[in-house]
């Protein structure tokens, strides 16, 4: 059997001579931004929402997140110019949380050349904001204040398996998206309580405080997206932020879950390529779907070019020469991000070998607990030595998009 797997912006060929899960979402080809436009979920129109005058913050993705905002924002701009919305009232903000920012190149690239050139695009400071308050759970919601003097927020988003806040966007746009490090710290703060978990929403502390700092700063509109392992958009969600959120959850299930009668000796996993494999920080999110598909004592075969390093200074300081349980006590004695991703690594380490196919210095991935490799096939080949006879091998190509369980259907 041959296969293709994702590898920053191309696909690297393998041949397999064994039996072979794949575990990838369901494909169709649809367009529905509009239809959701049109069709609001517990909401009225957007164009009924605001009027002439206002000022509108337009939330969105960073380019680490494979969010389609070119697609979304001219029909979205239709929406609005039917209430008389003019552009120079419009901002497009892009939540970068506490990732690096973007150059004027890539703003333009996710937004589109039209776009680039009719709409001011900023991304958020988490520096530079403004305290609105504070959440039951104790999270100080201090958001960037050219989102907070906003007349109306709208928060677009693509809806994924999240290993934390159940799932991605909805709320997320605004918190932790555009708020100050405090916020975000506090918020991820929870990840470590049962409930923080993929695909979970009820009772999951992470996402409800999420949405009731959203609620603080006031989140007007949501326009969601759920993408193919081809970044084509397969369905759409508009309106409340979080009923229109949950239908897209709903959806996200139908498309991703997907259940597995026995664990995998081995598994190959992909981040997706490119951007979820932009660096080790981003690409983290599919060794965790892994982890739950392999045997204990298995194999992961982890694919991520990261073509930017490691991604965060805070994860480098913490992962590299540290031992998987000093991480892990370190965690439990004091949160802090980017530690909280090497933890989250040092936990899928207590449970399987991990091998990664990267293009990182092999010393730099050896200092992280894990070995390197430059060559899938290689890799593949001295995993299946290690293996008994007949091993059962799992291939996931678009690791970070399925949402797996093991046992009964």
């Amino acid at each position: 059997m041959n296969i293709s797997i994702p590898y920053g912006q191309r696909q690297l060929q393998v041949t397999l001579n064994v039996d072979v899960l794949v575990l990838e979402p369901k494909r169709q080809t649809i367009d529905p931004i509009g239809m959701a436009l049109a069709a609001p979920i517990g909401s009225p129109p957007l164009h009924e929402l605001v009027h002439s005058g206002q000022s509108i913050a337009i939330v969105t993705s960073d380019i680490t997140r494979p969010c389609p905002t070119d697609a979304m924002l001219p029909p979205l701009m239709e929406e609005l110019a039917q209430a008389g919305v003019c552009d120079e009232d419009v901002t497009v903000v892009f939540a970068l949380g506490i990732h690096r920012i973007q150059t004027p190149e890539e703003r333009a690239q996710l937004v589109g050349p039209e776009m680039a050139l009719r709409l001011r695009c900023i991304d958020s400071d988490p520096d530079l904001v403004v305290h609105v308050g504070t959440t039951s759970r104790g999270t100080p919601i201090e958001v960037f204040k050219h989102v907070f003097k906003a007349d109306l927020r709208i928060a677009l988003g693509s809806v994924e398996p999240h290993y934390f806040a159940g799932y991605s966007g909805g709320a997320k746009a605004l918190v932790p998206g555009v708020c100050s490090k405090a916020t975000i710290q506090h918020n991820h703060s929870m990840m470590v309580q049962p409930r923080a978990c993929t695909g979970v929403l009820d009772g999951n502390p992470v996402r409800e405080d999420i949405e009731e700092g959203a609620a603080l700063i006031g989140l007007d509109f949501i326009l969601n997206v759920i993408l193919d392992g081809d970044h084509k958009v397969v369905a759409a969600a508009a309106g409340h932020p979080i009923e229109a959120h949950r239908w897209a959850c709903r959806v996200l299930d139908f498309h991703r879950k997907i259940t597995v009668e026995h664990p995998a000796d081995v598994v190959i996993v992909s981040a997706g390529g490119y951007p979820k494999d932009i660096n080790l920080y981003q690409a983290h999110k599919a060794l965790e779907n892994a982890a739950v598909v392999v045997r204990p004592g298995g194999i992961i075969i982890w694919v991520a070019e990261c073509s930017e390093g490691l991604g965060n200074a805070t994860f480098e300081e913490w992962i590299v020469g540290a031992s998987g349980d000093d991480i892990l006590t370190r965690i439990q004695q004091d949160f802090v991000l980017g530690g909280h991703k090497a933890a989250a690594i040092a936990r899928v380490l207590k449970r399987a070998k991990v091998s990664l196919v990267s293009a990182l210095p092999p010393e730099l991935v050896r200092a992280c607990g894990i070995t390197p490799y430059a060559d899938l096939e290689k890799a593949l080949s001295e995993a299946l030595q290690e293996m008994e006879t007949d091993p059962l091998l799992a291939f996931m190509p678009e690791g970070a998009a399925v949402i797996p369980t093991v046992g009964a259907k």
